[in-house]
C-alpha cells in the first residue's frame, strides 16, 4: 500500500486554544496517596492484619456471647486457671472466665474508645485549627486558653474528672475530647500559619482566590500528611489513656469489659499465672503499634512530595 504523505508547507487552521493545552499527565491527589501507600508491602502488610484484628474484635464478642457490658463471674472452681488449650486458647482467669472472650471484649471497647474519641478530636482540632490559623484578631485570645490548658497535666484533668462524672461510656468520651482538641488545634493553626505565608499562597490571594478555596487546594493536600501522624499517635494514646484509668478503677469502670481492668485484676497474679497479665498487655500493645504503623505509612503516602 502506498503512504500518502501529508505537505509539510500546507497551510494549517489556526487553533487559539492550542497554547493553552497542558501537555502533562493526569494527576490525582487520592489515587496517588494509595498508589505510593501500597508500594510498601510491610505497612500494607499491617494494615490487612490490623482489619482483621478489628473485625475480629467487633465481631467475637457477639459469636462468643461474652458481655461487653459487664464482666460475667460463673464462678466455677472446676473451670479456675486452666491453661491455655484449644478449647481456651488464652486459658481461664480466677472465677472461670474465658479470657480469650474477655480479651476480645476488653479490645472491642477500648478500640471503639480510641476511634471515636480520636474522630471528635480532629475535628474539632482541624476546623478550629485552621481558622485560628488565619484569624490574628481570634489568636490573641486563644492562645492565652491554650497556654493555661497546656500546663495543666492531662491526666490530671482526666482523673478528675473521672471522679467527678463517674465511669462509663460518654463521661469517657467527654473526659478524652475536652482538652484533647485544643492541642490538635495548637498543632493545626502552627502548620496552617507556615503554609498561610508561602510565596505560592500570597500569589493565590493577590489574583483573588477566596479564603475557602486556598484552604483546601493549597493547604489541605500538604496538611494531610501532618494530620495523618498527628492521628497515628492520638488513637494509641486516648487507648493507652483509657487502659490507664481503668486500671485505675476509673474510665469504663467496673460496668464494662476492659483491658485495662483486666490488667489491673491480673496483676497478682503475675507470679503464678503469668499469662492472665501478659495476654492483654500483649493485645494492647499490638493494636496500639499496628495503628501507630499504618498512620504513620498514611502519613508518608499523603505527603504530596512522595508523589514525584
Amino acid at each position: 500500500m502506498t503512504e500518502i504523505k501529508k505537505d509539510p508547507f500546507a497551510f494549517v487552521e489556526l487553533d487559539e486554544e492550542a497554547s493553552e493545552h497542558i501537555n502533562a499527565p493526569q494527576y490525582s491527589y487520592w489515587k496517588s496517596v494509595w498508589r505510593t501507600f501500597f508500594k510498601h508491602k510491610f505497612t500494607v502488610g499491617i494494615f490487612f492484619f490490623l482489619i482483621i484484628i478489628i473485625v475480629f474484635a467487633m465481631i467475637q464478642p457477639m459469636l462468643s456471647g461474652y458481655s461487653t457490658m459487664e464482666t460475667p463471674n460463673i464462678n466455677n472452681s472446676a473451670m479456675r486457671f486452666l491453661s491455655p488449650s484449644v478449647e481456651y486458647p488464652f486459658g481461664t482467669d480466677n472465677v472461670g472466665n474465658s479470657v480469650f472472650d474477655a480479651v476480645w471484649a476488653g479490645a472491642k471497647n477500648s478500640i471503639i474508645i480510641g476511634f471515636v474519641c480520636t474522630g471528635i478530636n480532629m475535628i474539632l482540632g482541624i476546623i478550629i485549627g485552621a481558622i485560628w490559623g488565619f484569624s490574628k484578631s481570634m489568636d490573641k485570645w486563644m492562645i492565652e486558653i491554650y497556654n493555661i490548658v497546656s500546663n495543666i497535666p492531662f491526666l490530671l484533668i482526666a482523673m478528675i474528672l473521672s471522679y467527678v462524672l463517674g465511669a462509663g461510656f460518654k463521661p469517657l468520651i467527654f473526659t478524652m475530647c475536652v482538652t484533647n482538641w485544643i492541642y490538635v488545634a495548637y498543632f493545626i493553626r502552627t502548620q496552617t500559619m507556615i503554609i498561610r505565608d508561602r510565596e505560592y499562597n500570597l500569589a493565590s490571594k493577590c489574583l483573588g482566590t477566596n479564603t475557602m478555596t486556598m484552604v483546601t487546594k493549597n493547604i489541605l493536600p500538604f496538611l494531610v500528611s501532618v494530620i495523618m501522624t498527628y492521628a497515628a499517635r492520638e488513637i494509641p494514646s486516648i487507648i493507652s489513656y483509657e487502659v490507664f484509668l481503668s486500671w485505675l478503677g476509673l474510665g469504663l469502670g467496673t460496668q464494662y469489659a476492659s483491658l485495662g481492668k483486666m490488667i489491673s485484676n491480673y496483676t497478682t497474679y503475675m507470679t503464678g499465672y503469668p499469662y492472665l497479665f501478659w495476654i492483654p498487655v500483649l493485645v494492647m500493645g499490638v493494636i496500639s503499634l499496628s495503628l501507630y504503623l499504618v498512620g504513620q505509612g498514611l502519613a508518608d503516602a499523603a505527603d504530596p512530595r512522595t508523589h514525584m
